[in-house]
C-alpha cells in the first residue's frame, strides 16, 4: 500500500546528476539524500544504471533523484550506458553537472560535455554546477530555489470547484487491484479534497441511483465503463444532467497536449490493412486476461477502423517506437498518471516529429462507445 501514502513518481521533480566517469556523482547523491542508495568506488563506470530515490525538497517539494553513469564512457556496453544516461536527461527538470576539477579535462570530457549541454538547451532544462568539494547543503539549496518553467494544472483545473458535486465512477472488475483503488482513482479523490468538491465513488452499476439522489456536477468515469456510464446519463433529464469525462482523459488534459491528441482520433479514419500501432503505457504491471492494454484497446481500434491491424506494446519508460522496426500508422498513449508531462510531452514531440499521430486512450475509448467528441476543456459530449 506504500504506493498510495508516497507523492506518485509522475508527479515529482526530477533532479538527476551528470557528469563523466569518476567525477563524484554517486558520492554527491548519497550526500544530497542522505541515503547509501548508489555503490561508490574509485572505480570509473561502477555506475551502470540509474539509481533513483524519492524525496521531499522544501519549498520545492516532493523529488525523484536519479544518479546515472559516466557520459563519457566507451565500448558497446558504455554505449548503452551512455544511451540509458540520454533517457534520464530526457525525462529530468533539473540537471546537476558535477564536475572534478581536481583531473585534467580529456577531449572526450569535452565531447561528453558539450553534448549534455545541447541535449539541455534543447529540452529546457534547468543545469545546475557542483565542483567535487562544494557544499552539499549549498546545492541542497540552489536546488530548492529552483522555479519550473511549467508547472502542469490541476484535474480538475476549469471543471470543477469548491463546492461541486464529482461522481468518480470506478469499477471493480477482474482488472481492478484487490483492496485498493488504482493511482488515477486515488489521484481524483485527493484533488476532490483539496479544491473542497464534495466527492461520491460508485461503481457503473450504482451510477443511475447516485444522479436520482443528489445533484452531481461531473461525472468522472474509467474509461472501459464508458458505454454503461453513457446510457445511463442520457436518460437524465437534461437540465440536471452532469458534465461528463474520464480519468484518462483528465490526465491527457494535464500532461499532454489535448487538442494534438483529437487529431489522432481523426487519423483512425485513415488506416489501411496492416499498419500497425503501438499501444503505449507508462507503468507497467501484470496482465489480465481483459487487459485494457492488449486486449481492448485492440478490439475497439480494429471494430473503429474496420481494418484488419497489426499491434506492438511498450511499457514503462520504454517509448523508441523505432526500435521496434518501421515507424507505427498510429500511437495510442494511456492517460500518463505514471508520467511526469515532461515525459509525456516527449513522447508527443517524437510523433509529431516522425509524422505519426498520437491519441489517448479514454478519448479513443469514449468515440469506440459512441460518444460525440472531446471538448477543449476535456469534457465529452454525449
Amino acid at each position: 500500500m506504500a504506493e498510495l501514502n508516497e507523492t506518485p513518481k509522475g508527479n515529482r521533480v526530477h533532479v538527476a546528476f551528470f557528469g563523466l566517469r569518476n567525477a563524484g556523482k554517486s558520492t554527491l547523491v548519497n550526500a544530497f539524500t542522505g541515503q547509501d542508495i548508489a555503490i561508490v568506488s574509485d572505480v570509473a563506470g561502477t555506475t551502470t544504471d540509474p539509481v533513483s530515490k524519492a524525496m521531499e525538497i522544501l519549498p520545492l517539494g516532493p523529488c525523484l533523484v536519479t544518479d546515472t553513469a559516466g557520459l563519457d564512457d566507451v565500448g558497446e556496453l558504455g554505449a548503452m550506458r551512455v544511451e540509458k544516461t540520454l533517457r534520464v536527461l530526457a525525462t529530468a527538470d533539473i540537471a546537476v553537472w558535477v564536475d572534478d576539477s581536481s583531473v585534467p579535462v580529456p577531449n572526450d570530457a569535452v565531447q561528453a560535455r558539450a553534448m549534455f549541454d545541447a541535449e539541455c538547451r534543447k529540452r529546457g532544462v534547468t543545469v545546475l554546477e557542483y565542483r567535487r568539494g562544494d557544499s552539499v547543503e549549498e546545492l541542497k539549496a540552489k536546488v530548492a530555489a529552483v522555479k519550473l518553467a511549467e508547472v502542469p494544472p490541476g484535474l480538475l483545473d476549469g471543471i470543477a470547484k469548491a463546492g461541486d458535486r464529482v461522481v468518480c465512477v470506478c469499477p471493480i472488475d477482474e482488472s481492478a487491484p484487490k483492496g485498493r483503488l488504482i493511482l488515477p482513482q486515488v489521484q481524483l479523490v485527493r484533488e476532490c479534497l483539496d479544491i473542497g468538491a464534495w466527492c461520491v465513488v460508485c461503481q457503473p452499476r450504482e451510477l443511475g441511483e447516485v444522479l436520482t439522489s443528489v445533484r452531481c456536477d461531473l461525472v468522472v468515469t474509467d474509461s472501459q465503463a464508458f458505454g454503461e456510464v453513457r446510457r445511463v446519463m442520457k436518460s437524465t433529464p437534461e437540465d440536471v444532467r452532469p458534465s461528463l469525462t474520464s480519468f484518462s482523459i483528465l490526465f491527457a488534459r494535464q500532461k499532454g497536449d489535448l487538442a494534438e491528441y483529437v487529431k489522432g482520433l481523426e487519423a483512425i479514419r485513415a488506416l489501411a490493412d496492416g499498419d500497425r500501432i503501438l499501444v503505449a503505457e507508462g507503468c507497467t504491471h501484470h496482465r489480465q486476461c481483459n487487459d485494457i492494454g492488449t486486449v481492448k484497446i485492440p478490439k475497439a481500434l480494429s471494430k473503429m477502423s474496420g481494418r484488419s491491424l497489426e499491434f506492438s506494446f511498450s511499457s514503462g519508460g520504454s517509448f523508441d517506437f523505432e526500435d521496434k522496426g518501421a515507424k507505427p500508422a498510429l500511437v495510442v498513449q494511456c492517460g500518463g498518471c505514471m508520467l511526469t508531462r515532461r515525459e509525456v510531452m516527449r513522447r508527443m514531440a517524437i510523433c509529431r516529429e516522425a509524422g505519426v499521430p498520437i491519441v489517448n486512450y479514454g478519448m479513443l475509448l469514449a468515440a469506440a462507445h459512441g460518444l460525440n467528441g472531446v471538448r477543449p476543456d476535456g469534457l465529452v459530449d454525449l
